[in-house]
């Protein structure tokens, strides 16, 4: 009949997305983010020419970002999530472009289309994978998605800066869009299906401050998102402030940029992590990490920039211990969520990204004022230990 609608032959042979369709998806999003993680912060000190002036960038950028963050389920609600998917990693181009700019306003504009992007790809991603992976595998899903993200986040950052350092800002930030056109590609041709209990135009959205309160209502949600909040404090540090560390006393941009490849390179442990997770329990594992993490903090505090390679060491140490968080963590908020609760929740949760750019810059403004780089990872370490004490002590045995 000519009303007889025929799908090409090669549709129905897309597999059933499993572990490796997210990984691979989240691998991709990182080469496109990683190739400028240590660029935006080097571009931002050389238009600013002060440590202080870069903290308070990063406060308003990641303040404006939560903003975007609480409102994200009522797009999601409103929305088709592939849509807000596809709005993600076009604002990660978008933000390439305005970096290309080389001012102030550009350099503004092109951190918050980066957060605002970044938060769409992260809650929506993260619905994909409750809704796709069980509950059992979460585990075994998470640290796979971590590693496989590895090359990316171990080559992209000094591959950045010396495209940056070498051939200018459209060889740099031209990787970005590139790496978003391939994404793109990617997640249509996987044809990832929406919750059908999310029904865009049906579904009443929901106020992002109910959100907020039943969200703090739920123990278990409090306690992973601290967890949460606690390793991205760290990233949001050593992505910002290892890289000025390396400027500042004179090693150059590249060694900044080395020196969160070198960390990054660190992600494939996260397989291992996720064995230990298994065997010895998610509980003493993620609070061995933080003491740990704490500890390689107050060493590098200790060296400071009278020592910067012997503080990059140590900042290494950190980043090992903190992989076991990235592997582990986010499997407590996965476990506890209400499956009818997931996009509001997500979108609390996900808050933990953004105050955590938001509060360490302000915090370490007032530090800075006072100390050297060497007080931002001693102050720092002290949260990160008062986050493994939350861990050991309200994080159930079972889990």
């Amino acid at each position: 009949m000519s009303t007889q609608v025929r799908h090409p032959i090669w549709l129905p042979a897309v597999r059933a997305p499993g572990a490796s369709t997210f990984a691979l998806l989240y691998a991709v999003e990182s080469f496109a983010r990683a190739s400028v993680a240590s660029v935006i912060p080097i571009q931002a000190y050389e238009l600013l020419h002060d440590k202080q002036a870069v903290s308070l960038l990063y406060t308003f950028v990641a303040l404006t970002g939560l903003s975007v963050t609480l409102f994200m389920p009522m797009l999601i609600v409103r929305f088709a999530r592939r849509w807000v998917y596809t709005a993600g990693v076009v604002s990660l181009a978008i933000g390439a472009a305005m970096f290309l700019t080389d001012t102030l306003a550009g350099q503004l504009l092109g951190m918050l289309f980066r957060v605002m992007g970044a938060s769409a790809l992260s809650i929506t991603l993260n619905l994909y994978i409750m809704d796709h992976i069980a509950k059992t595998r979460f585990i075994e899903a998470e640290s796979m998605r971590m590693a496989w993200s590895t090359l990316a986040w171990t080559g992209g950052p000094t591959i950045g800066v010396f495209l940056y350092s070498h051939f200018g800002l459209w060889a740099a930030y031209g990787v970005v869009v590139v790496f978003c056109a391939i994404l793109l590609a990617l997640f249509w041709y996987f044809r990832l299906s929406d919750d059908k209990a999310i029904r865009p135009g049906v579904a009443k959205p929901t106020n992002p401050l109910a959100n907020i309160g039943r969200f703090l209502a739920q123990p278990r949600l409090r306690l992973a998102w601290a967890i949460a909040f606690g390793r991205s404090c760290f990233w949001t540090t050593f992505f910002v402030y290892g890289p000025i560390l390396m400027v500042s006393t004179g090693q150059g941009s590249l060694a900044g940029g080395m020196l969160v490849s070198a960390g990054n390179a660190l992600l494939f442990s996260a397989l291992l992590w996720g064995k230990a997770g298994r065997r010895f329990g998610a509980r003493p594992t993620m609070a061995f990490a933080f003491a740990a993490a704490s500890l390689t903090l107050f060493a590098a505090a200790a060296f400071g920039e009278v020592a910067p390679l012997a503080a990059g060491g140590c900042l290494l140490l950190t980043a090992f211990f903190v992989i076991a968080l990235d592997a582990l963590g986010s499997t407590v908020f996965m476990r506890a969520v209400r499956v009818h609760e997931r996009p509001q929740m997500s979108a609390v949760y996900r808050t933990y990204l953004d105050l955590s750019e938001l509060l360490p810059p302000l915090v370490y403004s007032v530090v800075l004022a006072f100390a050297g780089l060497g007080g931002v990872f001693a102050t720092l370490g002290l949260f990160l230990a008062f986050c493994g004490w939350l861990t050991w002590t309200y994080l159930p045995k079972g889990l």
